[in-house]
């Protein structure tokens, strides 16, 4: 899994997982040349990422039926359909990204009545904004996507 990490004032950290933006990326190159083959090594090249992490979403996006790979020294990979038939819901759940947002795992202080309720309370806060965030993933699919790279090179 490949994390950036940020700091932020008063030395707390944040972290950020790239796993859903590079399996789109992945995703949108193999669209844009769909009934093609796609080398790893010219995808790692697109994404302009470590090959390895490449590899290891292609396989994620491969166990979810979304490509096909071949292996060895000619691998290619290809969309299993067409990208109408694929939204960007696939995508992210193939990619096992972790939950947009997640409730904090620091300790309850038993004495802040905020502290011992508040876990509880954005539980259901944030399961709504995830559900929100993936209806609107699964109305967009890979084929706009594509449409909105080509129309931005002409």
């Amino acid at each position: 899994m490949l994390i950036n990490i940020t700091y932020n004032a008063g030395d707390s950290m944040s972290a950020t997982s790239v796993q859903f933006t590079v399996a789109a990326h992945i995703m949108a190159a193999l669209g844009f040349r769909h009934g093609e083959e796609t080398g790893s090594a010219m995808l790692a090249e697109s994404v302009n990422a470590d090959p390895t992490f490449v590899r290891k979403s292609l396989s994620k996006l491969s166990k979810a039926g979304l490509i096909v790979t071949t292996r060895g020294k000619n691998g290619a990979s290809r969309l299993t359909r067409s990208p109408k038939n694929i939204t960007l819901l696939h995508i992210y759940r193939a990619s096992a990204a972790p939950a947009t947002f997640a409730i904090h795992s620091y300790p309850v202080e038993k004495r802040c009545p905020i502290s011992c309720n508040i876990k509880g309370c954005m539980a259901s806060v944030l399961k709504k904004a995830q559900d929100s965030f993936e209806n609107c993933l699964d109305r967009i699919t890979l084929a706009e996507i594509v449409g909105e790279i080509r129309r931005a090179n002409r």
